[in-house]
């Protein structure tokens, strides 16, 4: 979570781009990063959802040795108290707090993946912010933050399936697949799933 050394803000003013991952799953946290591009900007960037995994994982590489870029992550216990789409609206705004932080400068305007910023929704929110449809295939810095983000997310999914072996969170990083709803149903749910999702709470009340 960092930024580049040498990295220096545009003369025009700094434009962040934001995006987010891990909002459907049933376990695990979601997870926010805001990357500002540098003078190098990495080619081949595009919604991480449409690169491979090698692809992307070398794309993450080359964005973290020449970007601004941070990482902000809420857990499944506060995103059962606040519900998924204000724990991502708080993952954004952390993210965008910590990178700005870094670099000591005030964005000019902060692009945001969706249709809904957190601005009037997060307190702590504070800075000019426009909402892209698509936007982590059409704008760079979105690009760049959709694949940090995924990156970020899938290797703690990968790190809790070695405490919570069952439920094949190294495959299907926690979302809902037949493998991962039969382990619920045969060893529960663990400290990692959102009780507040239907098919975790359903189950639990086997």
């Amino acid at each position: 979570m960092g930024v580049t050394p040498g990295f220096t803000v545009a003369s025009d003013g700094l434009v962040i781009g934001v995006d987010e991952a891990g909002r459907g799953p049933l376990a695990g946290p979601v997870v926010a990063a805001a990357v500002v591009l540098g003078v190098s900007i990495p080619t081949g960037l595009d919604d991480s959802k449409r690169l491979s995994p090698a692809r992307r994982a070398k794309l993450e590489t080359a964005i973290r040795g020449s970007c601004g870029w941070a990482v902000a992550v809420v857990e499944p216990d506060e995103i059962d108290r606040v519900n998924i789409f204000m724990a991502t609206m708080l993952a954004m705004t952390r993210a965008v707090a910590s990178l700005t932080g870094a670099l000591g400068h005030e964005p000019r305007e902060v692009l945001i993946d969706g249709n809904m910023t957190p601005a009037g929704r997060c307190t702590e929110w504070r800075w000019p912010a426009r909402a892209i449809v698509g936007g982590d295939g059409i704008e760079p810095a979105i690009s760049a933050a959709s694949i940090i983000a995924k990156e970020w997310r899938d290797r703690l999914m990968v790190e809790a399936a070695a405490t919570h072996p069952h439920y094949g969170w190294e495959r299907n990083k926690g979302y809902g697949t037949a493998e991962h709803m039969e382990a619920l149903r045969v060893h529960g749910a663990t400290s990692l799933h959102r009780r507040s999702f239907a098919p975790v709470s359903q189950l639990t009340l086997l």
